[in-house]
C-alpha cells in the first residue's frame, strides 16, 4: 500500500536508514526539518518555538517522529539534560496537537521511545507491560511519551517506539566500540551482567515499516527476541571480529569522561526486554541472535 509518510529525525541513524528503506518500498516520505525546505519533500517547522504549519501536514498517511537531542553526545550538566528533555516532548507535543487539527489525520503516529522507561532493572524479563523506573532517562520517556497524548485523544492510532541498542556501524553504540574491538582492546564494562537489549538496524527499520499497517498501539518495544549481557555481547563482538577481549573496563574511567550518572545509565546497567507486542504482531527478525546481526552488519 502506497503511503505518502512525514518523519522527523530523518539526518539522524534511524531517520536515513528508515527513509532509504520506505523510498525503496515505493512511499512518498516528507521530511521535518528546521532550516529552510530545499524540495517539496521537506516541510519546515521548528518546535522549541511552537512553529509547524497544519496544512503542511495535509495529505499524509502517516508520521515517524525520531527527532531529540542525543542521551550519549555530551556530558548530562542540567542545562543538556533540560534539552533531551524538552527536545522530545516539546516537539511531540507539537506534532501531536498539529495532527489532530487536520480535516484528514494520517492514521498512525509512531512516537520515539526507550526502553530505558522501564530503568535498571537487572535480569528481570521485562514486556511492554512492565513498569517504569524512576530514573532521569525513566522520566523523560515517560513525559514523551505523554506528550502524543492530543494524537491519541483525536483518535489517531499512536504507537510508541521503545527502541533499545541500535546496532549500526554507521553510528551509535557500535561504531564507538569497533576501533577498540578491531585493536584487540575492547572488553566487558564492569562485571558485564548488565544486560544489552539490542536490535539491529536492519529490523528497527523494517519494524517501523510493519507498524506504519499494523494494527498494533501503544508501547511496542524494539529489541530483538535474544537480549544479551554485557560480557556476552564482548565475547561475541570479539568473535566475529576474529579479536581477544580480555579487558574489563572498570567504571571510574567512563565516570570521569562521561559523569557518573550517564556512564551509569548508558554503560553499567540495563534492561532485558523482550519484543512481546511485535512477535505476537506475527513479525519476523531478519536477526534474531546477536552473533547474526554482527555477522551481517560488519562483514563483507
Amino acid at each position: 500500500m502506497h503511503m505518502r509518510i512525514a518523519v522527523t529525525g530523518s539526518t539522524g541513524l534511524i531517520g536515513k536508514a528508515l527513509l532509504s528503506h520506505l523510498h525503496d518500498n515505493g512511499h512518498d516520505t516528507v521530511a521535518l526539518v528546521r532550516r529552510t525546505p530545499q524540495s517539496a519533500s521537506e516541510i519546515q517547522w521548528n518546535p522549541s518555538q511552537g512553529v509547524l504549519n497544519t496544512s503542511d501536514l495535509e495529505g499524509i498517511n502517516a508520521v515517524v517522529h525520531l527527532a531529540g537531542a542525543g542521551i550519549g553526545d555530551k556530558r548530562w550538566t542540567d542545562s543538556y539534560k533540560k534539552e533531551i528533555l524538552e527536545s522530545r516532548t516539546k516537539s511531540t507535543a507539537l506534532l501531536a496537537a498539529r495532527l489532530a487539527e487536520l480535516q484528514q489525520p494520517p492514521s498512525v503516529f509512531l512516537s520515539g521511545s526507550a526502553i530505558g522507561i522501564y530503568g535498571p532493572r537487572g535480569s528481570e524479563e521485562l514486556g511492554e507491560d512492565a513498569s517504569h523506573g524512576n530514573t532521569f532517562l525513566a522520566d523523560v520517556c515517560e513525559q514523551w511519551e505523554s506528550a502524543a497524548s492530543p494524537a491519541t485523544a483525536a483518535g489517531i492510532r499512536t504507537a510508541f517506539l521503545r527502541t533499545g541498542i541500535v546496532l549500526s556501524p554507521k553510528g551509535g553504540a557500535l561504531k564507538k566500540q569497533l576501533p577498540l574491538f578491531k585493536l584487540g582492546a575492547g572488553g566487558k564494562f564492569g562485571n558485564g551482567k548488565q544486560w544489552q537489549s539490542w536490535i539491529s538496524i536492519t529490523d528497527e527499520v523494517r519494524a517501523i515499516a510493519h507498524l506504519l499497517t499494523s494494527t498494533l498501539a501503544g508501547p511496542v518495544n524494539l529489541t530483538a527476541p535474544i537480549p544479551v549481557t554485557n560480557a556476552e555481547f564482548t565475547k561475541t563482538l570479539a568473535k566475529v571480529l576474529h579479536k581477544p577481549a580480555f579487558m574489563a573496563i572498570p567504571p571510574i574511567g567512563p565516570k570521569l569522561l562521561l559523569g557518573s550518572e550517564l556512564a551509569d545509565a548508558l554503560l553499567f546497567t540495563g534492561q532485558r526486554v523482550v519484543p512481546n507486542a511485535l512477535l505476537a504482531d506475527g513479525f519476523r527478525f531478519s536477526h534474531s541472535t546477536l552473533e547474526e546481526a554482527l555477522c551481517n552488519l560488519l562483514l563483507p
